[in-house]
């Protein structure tokens, strides 16, 4: 039994390379043509369009778009929603990186680019190369996940710095709380780690600092 077993996974680790190389290429020749983009990540429970970081996360991505910027998101439900919802309002580029997984996702009916993935690694790669933000809303692992892979990636120089963005002072607050004392203190962060990211609350605010960044190294269109 355990040489079946093993010639199986013999016969099918080659196909996963090549599988993982699909979804490569498609991504990198679908958002190629893009132009210059944010992601936008939150939360994928279903909400009301009217509860609170629903219309800010629509209210971001309109704003976003309405300056040129394309808005990537996950694909799904909730905030990303909310964000295709909004890129779409504006008349902007919306486009979604959906994730196949056993609880399944659908895709949302905002996008209008759709890219399916069924790896996650493959996923966060299109989300870093291709976008020139990250704006992060309330969410739960996968939401923290892209939020440290981000900032991870500016703190040991493996990535140019690039706006990374928290929305929502009060729901962030606990982390935020924990990592200017217990994760400072132990000496796991330096002071200037901290300064990687910054925590709005209002769209106008997110505006701003992707507007600031803009005039130093030039990722809008004039």
């Amino acid at each position: 039994m355990d040489e079946i077993i093993r010639k199986n996974v013999v016969h099918e680790e080659p196909w996963r390379v090549f599988r993982i190389m699909s979804e490569f290429v498609d991504g990198f020749e679908t958002l190629s043509q893009v132009g210059p983009a944010v992601s936008i990540f939150g939360s994928a429970r279903k909400m009301a369009k009217n509860e609170k970081y629903y219309k800010l996360a629509e209210r971001i991505a309109y704003l976003l778009s309405k300056l040129g910027l394309a808005v990537i998101t996950g694909g799904g439900p909730g905030i990303m929603e909310a964000a295709n919802r909004g890129a779409k309002m504006a008349g902007g580029k919306s486009v979604g990186l959906n994730i196949q997984i056993p609880m399944e996702q659908k895709s949302n009916r905002y996008i209008k680019t759709l890219i399916e993935f069924r790896y996650f690694f493959t996923r966060k790669v299109m989300f870093v190369k291709y976008a020139s933000a990250f704006v992060i809303l309330p969410g739960g692992f996968g939401t923290l996940d892209e939020f440290f892979e981000a900032i991870t990636l500016i703190q040991t120089g493996r990535s140019e710095p690039f706006p990374v963005i928290l929305v929502g002072k009060k729901y962030w607050q606990g982390l935020i709380k924990w990592l200017n004392t217990t994760a400072l203190r132990a000496g796991s962060l330096q002071p200037k780690d901290l300064k990687i990211f910054s925590v709005v609350d209002t769209p106008e605010e997110v505006v701003a600092i992707i507007k600031q960044f803009n005039t130093t190294r030039k990722i809008l269109s004039d």
